[in-house]
């Protein structure tokens, strides 16, 4: 299994400077400049403060449910059902890529966030580093669990954010309320908020309580 590191969009404070680092994962099919606008808007909001985003490139890789199209995506997605099939193989090489991407970092404060698919990532591999990181934002994401890959108990409390839009219609709401159930099952107490209308995206508002989040843990 390859670790080399993601090359990586580097937004805010040099690496050594930084108070608090973010490791933000795109959706299926976009890269790393997709947030990168968010990312700057964020890190200039925060300043004096030295906040520093990391944004990854995911890897070229085949998407079963996309016609077998080669795309920037974390994992393999074989059906669209609510609970995603997908290719546990394709999950696993991403989230050693992640990891690495962690150790490099080497933040006192470090937290794992994304958006769709990436939110996906970002909590399945956050769920496993409980002890080597701050906290975990979900955007309009999932659990990714099966039988043989059940969501870990917690043994650290740290906090998981997870927001998500009314009238998704890629990741139905019904998803991230699964998600909750099951994190709350396991022990975990996340934050959870819904924003009205709001379909697979962002809004003003859920960026503003991204902004607010952020700030209670650096």
């Amino acid at each position: 299994m390859s670790t080399h590191l993601l090359p990586c969009l580097e937004i805010g404070a040099a690496r050594e400077e930084a108070e608090l680092c973010v490791l933000l994962m795109h959706g299926l099919g976009a890269d790393g400049h997709d947030f990168e606008d968010v990312a700057s808007a964020l890190s200039q909001a925060a300043l004096p403060r030295q906040w520093r985003f990391v944004l990854p490139h995911a890897p070229q890789q085949p998407v079963t449910i996309n016609m077998g199209m080669v795309m920037p995506a974390w994992y393999d997605i074989l059906d669209m059902s609510q609970s995603r099939e997908v290719n546990w193989d394709t999950v696993a090489e991403s989230g050693a890529r992640i990891e690495a991407l962690i150790e490099n970092e080497k933040a006192q404060k470090l937290v794992l966030a994304g958006f769709s698919q990436g939110a996906a990532m970002a909590l399945h591999v956050g769920l496993r580093r409980q002890d080597s990181i701050a906290g975990i934002l979900m955007m309009s994401g999932y659990l990714l669990e099966n039988a043989e890959h059940p969501c870990p108990p917690m043994s650290t409390d740290f906090p998981i954010a997870i927001y998500h839009g009314s009238a998704d219609p890629v990741v139905p709401l019904a998803a991230a309320e699964q998600s909750l159930a099951t994190l709350e099952t396991q022990g975990y107490s996340p934050s959870f908020k819904v924003y009205d209308a709001m379909e697979h995206s962002l809004c003003d508002e859920e960026i503003r309580d991204v902004f607010a989040w952020l700030s209670a843990l650096a």
